[in-house]
């Protein structure tokens, strides 16, 4: 198969879009400039009522987690979807247009939603070409990326596809491709690294802060005033904590630097030993494409769940969700010329898949138009999670 690829997304977490920014720039890069074509149809529906539910969305995951708990449970119940979803017609009708302007030879969901949207389009004869998830989290994947058929699944990790496959999603639609990280990691692999603990250098640290962590500003004042290590902060737009910190930095002897938002958070994370952040799906995968182990400190309910857990399995960093609990888990990690922070690099291997978007593109545009295209069945939930299938 070859020609144009759609890529839908939503800014519901930044793992979705961050996905669907790699698998565009991978298919330009393979097939042409312009293959690719990326759309939030939500936001191209109702602009104003899309922020709306964008900011209570983040409103809740950091204020409110145990009320978006109970919702994140609640839409694995098919009655509840079915009624939420039959509200989306402004969006269906927004997709159908999109797909008839486009002319894509496939489509690829980096949200879930969509597939339950493209379904209904292809029972009504109104969709023609295949459809792929490619799904964004890990373990504690939620049934919404599954129930509602597709032609393919392309998963981050094999733990991923068991719980796929348990669920009952054939294992021949199943794909461990990897989570579609930015093309950097695979240009950079053999060329960026954080110097060798062995030999005595200094250890670096890069903390993300992220808006609703509770004691971010705290942790980032302790590692900057009571440790000896190279500090690295982003802070997004926060430009208070940028200017507390910087004059923080201004007075400390070691090396640091306060950063806003940047761009450079692969380079950043391939050069330092650890990242310390919260389990986004986008940060969690990203971290490991650059083989820097995590210090987790803090865990959104529901699909952040089994980023966590991922790290946990394989034995990658530590969960610290308070300042004093980061520093003792740095300290443990560089203590003895960084034995236990060699352990966790050592650990990443395995889950280090540097080329997915590369991969996912090649495998939906390349594949033989004959085989599977819409194909697909709607798989029954039981009602559980998929964390505990």
């Amino acid at each position: 198969m070859s020609g144009r690829l759609l890529i839908l997304t939503a800014a519901f977490g930044e793992g979705h879009n961050a996905a669907a920014r790699a698998l565009a720039a991978a298919c330009d890069r393979l097939h042409g400039p312009g293959t690719a074509r990326v759309a939030d149809v939500f936001a191209l529906a109702s602009p104003r009522l899309n922020e709306v539910f964008r900011r209570s969305y983040l409103g809740l995951i950091n204020r409110l987690p145990a009320a978006w708990s109970l919702a994140y449970r609640g839409l694995e119940l098919p009655g509840i979807t079915a009624v939420a979803f039959s509200l989306l017609w402004r969006e269906r009708r927004v997709l159908e247009e999109l797909i008839a302007r486009e002319r894509p030879a496939a489509i690829c969901c980096t949200y879930p939603v969509y597939a339950f949207l493209l379904r209904r389009l292809a029972n009504q004869g109104r969709l023609a070409v295949p459809f792929f998830n490619v799904v964004t989290d890990s373990i504690s994947i939620h049934s919404l990326w599954w129930r509602a058929g597709a032609a393919g699944w392309f998963v981050p990790n094999e733990d991923s596809a068991d719980v796929m496959r348990r669920a009952g999603v054939a294992s021949e639609k199943l794909h461990v491709s990897g989570f579609p990280v930015p093309l950097f990691f695979a240009a950079h692999a053999s060329e960026l690294a954080p110097p060798a603990l062995s030999d005595g250098g200094t250890p670096r640290v890069l903390y993300i802060i992220n808006s609703g962590t509770a004691g971010a500003a705290e942790t980032a004042r302790r590692l900057l005033t009571d440790t000896p290590w190279e500090i690295t902060c982003t802070v997004g737009r926060n430009e208070s904590l940028r200017a507390e910190l910087s004059l923080l930095a201004a007075a400390r002897p070691g090396r640091c630097r306060i950063l806003g938002w940047t761009d450079e958070i692969p380079r950043l994370l391939m050069t330092h030993h650890v990242v310390i952040s919260k389990a986004g799906g986008a940060t969690t995968q990203e971290a490991l494409a650059a083989r820097c182990p995590m210090i987790v400190n803090q865990i959104v309910p529901g699909q952040e769940e089994g980023n966590y857990q991922l790290l946990r399995r394989h034995g990658i960093g530590a969960l610290a969700e308070t300042p004093a609990a980061v520093l003792a888990a740095l300290e443990r990690a560089f203590a003895d010329q960084g034995r236990v922070w060699h352990q966790w690099r050592f650990a990443t291997a395995p889950l280090v898949r540097t080329r997915a978007a590369y991969d996912i593109t090649r495998a939906v545009l390349d594949c033989d138009a004959a085989a599977d295209g819409n194909e697909f069945e709607p798989i029954p939930v039981p009602f559980r999670t998929a964390a505990t299938a």
